[in-house]
């Protein structure tokens, strides 16, 4: 889940990205000195650092696997470690399968990228209906709808929303910005796009039809794209975090009624597989899997990120294709895309035109490292003079800080004071709604309140009181955080509730109207 807003790209002929295909020399690759020397060191003092369990890397380069391996544990407190066969939550790396999933069918004229998605979705609509008329297929994955980053996920984020019911609740989701101009990273759009594959193809869902074009081509037999059951399979990544404080396993995340946006789960074996696949345009073991003109359109840039030169990194633009991102790194074009689920983050990136693919697989989401690393490792292969990025990453992270109070001991603090709720709890108890999340309900239990969230099953919220109308919320799946809840009422009768989530599930509050 990722990034920030720009105008949309529309590129020339003559500009189109990797414009011919690279075929992969089987050549000897000259050793990495960083690979070679220092790779086991760095990644061993970098994991020790950002506390995480356990760490899998792989990298290709011209045609070949040069590092494939496991790094720390599975799960903390056990011996069994991590190695190049165990699985992680690939998360948003999983829109890059749907992006190229779409991209062949429409290489194959079985859809049109640029045709209106109601041509496959008859009652597919959004807020405004002059965008509800104009949108396209590529539109579903280009994020320029105008929604703000992470819009509408508290409402089908661990819901029991079905896809057809995500897609339709777009319609209620106003955006903030315009359309096919300014850009906010939307889940509900992939969602949306893996459902014009059954449209196009006469019922196949997109799991069976990323299975059938593109796991099995390529080999890729241990990775799945439902994440049901994610806990009870072997060789698994436990999922930590020490957002809330010190590290502690937390549950992962089922990410099926969104699964085109999120739900593969794999390990870096098999991404070795789609690294070669990317880099060799389109073709694995010699055979061609998918034609190099309908992978080359998942890399078009359909959406500007950012056109301003980088403070950090040697890049000057970001753009956004179908589930890809790419943007020059020291004269060569890169691409990539991040992943990030509860407790586990990775990237995926390859250099085309250097022969290189990297792809880093994490299971502590509060940290930067799987992002250090991936630029280590471009850093060596494209000669970018030697900077530590685990250890700027650890200080720009220990000054940000050092600049911030910590939320939570604010509220607990205003907790502590055990005021007296402006009304009596009973008052605030009730049913409440929102048009596009749907109903909670709120109880008394004891000197609580506690919110119960009917999509959400088995999510709570428990409500402390602080002062003036507000309350502590503490979700019981930490992932959502604890958050402030604001009530609003005119003499005694309770009118409307605001509820907030972490910023990483959704940035804006949602009001519920007591019914």
């Amino acid at each position: 889940m990722l990034l920030s807003v720009s105008p949309r790209l529309t590129l020339a002929a003559g500009l189109l990205l990797s414009a011919a295909p690279a075929v992969l020399a089987q050549t000897t690759t000259t050793p990495n000195r960083f690979v070679t020397d220092s790779l086991d060191s760095y990644i061993r003092r970098g994991m020790q650092r950002w506390q995480i369990p356990g760490l899998a890397v792989v990298v290709v380069k011209d045609g070949k696997v040069v590092v494939q391996k496991g790094y720390g544990v599975r799960e903390v407190g056990k011996p069994a470690p991590v190695d190049a066969t165990t699985l992680f939550m690939i998360a948003s790396n999983t829109k890059l399968f749907t992006g190229t999933a779409l991209a062949k069918l429409d290489g194959e004229k079985k859809i049109n990228l640029d045709e209106k998605v109601t041509k496959y979705l008859p009652d597919f609509r959004l807020y405004d209906s002059l965008a509800s008329q104009q949108v396209t297929v590529r539109d579903l994955m280009s994020h320029h709808f105008g929604f703000k980053t992470f819009q509408g996920d508290f409402t089908f984020f661990k819901s029991n929303l079905e896809r057809a019911e995500i897609v339709r609740r777009m319609r209620l989701m106003k955006p903030g910005g315009q359309f096919r101009r300014d850009y906010g990273y939307c889940n509900s759009g992939f969602v949306a796009a893996g459902e014009v594959i059954p449209a196009a193809t006469g019922g196949t869902s997109w799991e069976n039809y990323v299975r059938q074009n593109l796991l099995q081509p390529l080999n890729m037999t241990s990775t799945d794209v439902s994440s049901t059951g994610f806990g009870q399979r072997p060789n698994i990544a436990h999922a930590y975090s020490n957002t809330f404080g010190p590290l502690a396993e937390v549950p992962f995340d089922n990410w099926d009624n969104m699964a085109p946006c999120a739900s593969i789960v794999s390990n870096v074996t098999d991404l070795s597989n789609w690294l070669r696949f990317q880099l060799d345009s389109g073709r694995y073991e010699g055979k061609q899997v998918m034609p190099w003109a309908a992978l080359r359109k998942t890399r078009d840039a359909n959406t500007v990120i950012s056109s301003r030169k980088s403070t950090i990194y040697p890049m000057h633009f970001v753009t956004y294709g179908l589930g890809v991102e790419a943007a020059d790194y020291n004269g060569k074009q890169l691409f990539w895309h991040t992943g990030g689920a509860s407790g586990q983050v990775s990237n995926v990136c390859f250099v085309p035109e250097a022969g290189l693919g990297i792809a880093v697989l994490t299971n502590n989401d509060n940290q930067s490292f799987f992002e250090a690393l991936r630029y280590q490792l471009l850093d060596s292969y494209l000669g970018v003079p030697y900077v530590d990025r685990s250890a700027a990453a650890w200080q720009r992270k220990v000054r940000a800080e050092a600049s911030q109070t910590d939320p939570t001991k604010e509220l607990a603090a205003r907790v502590s004071k055990k005021n007296k709720p402006a009304l009596p709890l009973k008052a605030y108890v009730g049913e409440y709604e929102n048009k596009l999340f749907g109903r909670i309900s709120i109880s008394q239990k004891g000197k609580q309140l506690l919110v119960t969230l009917p999509n959400h099953p088995g999510l709570t919220a428990t409500l402390d009181y602080m002062d003036g109308q507000e309350f502590r919320a503490t979700y019981s799946d930490l992932v959502f955080g604890v958050m402030p809840a604001k009530f609003e009422a005119e003499g005694n009768n309770v009118k409307t509730v605001e509820l907030r989530v972490n910023d990483y599930v959704e940035y804006d509050p949602y009001v519920f109207s007591k019914l």
